[in-house]
């Protein structure tokens, strides 16, 4: 430590103090980022201890199980009332499956937007549980035709899960309306 003390006091030239102040900045900003670690992290090892804390495979197929695992937590967590089905289906919808090598797709290219999708489970569910006013129902049958068919048709299978729950009486508004969300957010 001396002899380098020595050689920037007293032997550097313009270009060598510049080299050296740039040094400095870049180890302050490494000590703020990484703590007072002695030398810069490495990645791999940093990759290796998430990984393991993550529980994540080393490959695309590993994080998506892990990501699907996670999803499947999560619903548990928040939505403790659904059945292993319903779980099942959702994480099927939002995550490809383990080992399918394909994507799934929740949205498929004829699918509504979301806002769209809102309103017509909006209709279907007013209809199905005849609160829809006469008018609005015939409205939609003369623009549409068979609507209720279409709709159902239309909706997502964990839409038809949950409408159809709600339709039951299985799952009060006030769930049917969260679960709705988020399966809405999801798409």
């Amino acid at each position: 430590m001396v002899r380098t003390l020595d050689y920037i006091l007293n032997r550097c030239n313009e270009r060598d103090i510049e080299a050296v102040a740039a040094a400095v900045v870049r180890r302050r900003r490494d000590i703020a980022l990484t703590g007072s670690m002695p030398i810069a992290p490495d990645a791999r090892s940093l990759a290796k201890e998430l990984s393991s804390q993550l529980n994540i495979e080393g490959s695309i197929e590993g994080l998506k199980n892990s990501v699907r695992d996670y999803a499947i937590r999560i619903i548990r967590q928040q939505a403790p009332e659904l059945s292993d089905a319903q779980i099942e289906e959702l994480t099927r919808a939002w995550i490809p499956e383990r080992g399918a090598g394909k994507k799934t797709k929740t949205a498929g290219p004829d699918s509504p937007p979301a806002g769209m999708l809102a309103s017509m489970i909006d209709q279907f569910v007013s209809f199905s549980l005849g609160r829809m006013e006469e008018e609005e129902d015939q409205a939609l049958r003369r623009e549409m035709g068979p609507w209720p068919d279409k709709y159902w048709k239309a909706f997502p299978q964990v839409i038809r899960l949950l409408v159809t729950d709600f339709i039951k009486g299985e799952i009060d508004e006030t769930d049917f309306n969260t679960r709705i969300g988020l399966a809405l957010n999801m798409r």
